[in-house]
């Protein structure tokens, strides 16, 4: 299954708890923080709720 590099390129402040609690489930916990994870439709629903926050890019 493809896999999606996920990293955090923008701050939380302002943001909705929904919105800080999904970077959160994401397994991002800071700026500039990076992780890789699975690419499912679970994972892409949190995206859209933080996509102006994030940088995402897809690996084999």
């Amino acid at each position: 299954m493809a896999k999606l590099r996920i990293t955090q390129v923008r701050s939380t402040n302002g943001e909705t708890k929904k919105q800080i609690t999904s970077l959160r489930t994401l397994g991002i916990r800071r700026m500039n923080h990076t992780v890789e994870v699975e690419k499912t439709p679970i994972v892409l629903g949190k995206l859209e709720k933080v996509h102006h926050l994030v940088k995402v890019e897809e690996i084999d």
